[in-house]
């Protein structure tokens, strides 16, 4: 089963989909004083500063911040994110586990990211699970993992990205592929002067791009489990309608099947729109409509649903780190004591 609607560009980009900390780890010693600071400007954070939302490549999340690109250089996230919680209150067709089977009532998710290199490299990750209305709403059903590299050169982003989505209550099948996706993008704020003089309240974003499956295993090309995914089109939209405050969004992924003669033919259209209603600078609640259909299979297996969403969205910018260490270096140099605050 595709599930479209998971948050996939890098906080470089959308600040939303799409999409943290890799390399060798240090010693013990200094892991735990990173740790321990982090927790302590996280809480900083939390109570004193706004926090921003993230996307990445391909994923509808419309961003919660401002599109400044000089802005974002500057601001490097040592650990952001945001947590979501959404009902599917109209759900005919959606289903419930990779197999298809059951039908989607509440889905909870967690998405984390760090900046490796400026906007150029940022790791995330995605966990989304669900649960099965028709099972009694609050067990979960289906576990959707997602590791990812992403970034961002001026107009142009890149994503290597690794998912695997498995059932959780019972043995069933796997989805599991690794793909590549380039993107180019339009901010109508930044690119069209008379759109900044007429319309200084409203902005429109846009996207579109080509991906690779170059690994596959069941990852499907229409929604009724047949064939395999080899490639696909991405395109994505939102288009603020009011001081970033109120965003109307939508996002369009096709899958190509690489059983197919022709493997370039899309075999299937997932589309989505919505609106987004955002309230104290980190919070969103937001209303969507999916669905999922076969291009070249009339009368096929058609997955769709409404959902309501409410969105959290948190971040940790590097400087915050950086701002705490310099009293500390002062008091090195000059053997003062330095008193906390």
């Amino acid at each position: 089963m595709t599930h479209l609607f998971q948050p996939f560009l890098p906080l470089a980009q959308f600040r939303s989909l799409p999409v943290t900390r890799s390399g060798t780890s240090p010693r013990r010693p200094v892991y735990s004083c990173l740790l321990t600071r982090t927790f302590v400007l996280l809480g900083l954070l939390l109570t004193s500063t706004p926090v921003h939302a993230l996307e990445k490549y391909g994923r509808p999340l419309p961003s919660m911040e401002e599109q400044h690109e000089e802005a974002r250089e500057a601001e490097e996230t040592l650990f952001g994110g945001y947590l979501l919680t959404g009902a599917f209150v109209s759900n005919p067709t959606f289903a419930a586990r990779p197999d298809n089977t059951g039908l989607v009532g509440l889905r909870h998710m967690a998405h984390l990211e760090t900046d490796l290199y400026k906007q150029y490299l940022t790791f995330y990750t995605d966990q989304n699970f669900f649960s099965d209305r028709t099972k009694g709403w609050i067990a979960l059903t289906e576990w959707d993992m997602t590791y990812a590299f992403t970034g961002l050169i001026d107009r142009w982003g890149w994503r290597l990205q690794y998912e695997r989505d498995a059932p959780l209550d019972r043995r069933g099948i796997i989805q599991a592929y690794a793909d590549v996706l380039a993107t180019g993008r339009f901010q109508a704020a930044q690119d069209l002067a008379w759109w900044r003089s007429h319309m200084p309240n409203q902005n429109l974003n846009a996207y579109a791009g080509f991906g690779w499956f170059f690994h596959n295993s069941n990852y499907y090309a229409r929604p009724d489990n047949t064939g395999h995914a080899l490639f696909r089109y991405v395109a994505h939209f939102d288009a603020d309608l009011y001081k970033n405050m109120v965003v109307f969004f939508g996002d369009f992924n096709m899958f190509t099947d690489r059983e197919l003669t022709n493997k370039l033919k899309p075999t299937e259209l997932d589309w989505i729109v919505g609106l987004a209603f955002r309230f104290k600078d980190d919070y969103e609640v937001s209303v969507y409509r999916e669905q999922d259909r076969s291009l070249d299979k009339p009368g096929s297996l058609i997955q769709e649903y409404w959902a309501v969403q409410l969105r959290f969205a948190f971040d940790v910018p590097k400087r915050l780190l950086s701002q705490r260490q310099k009293p500390w270096a002062m008091a090195k140099v000059s053997g003062q004591p330095v008193e906390e605050t």
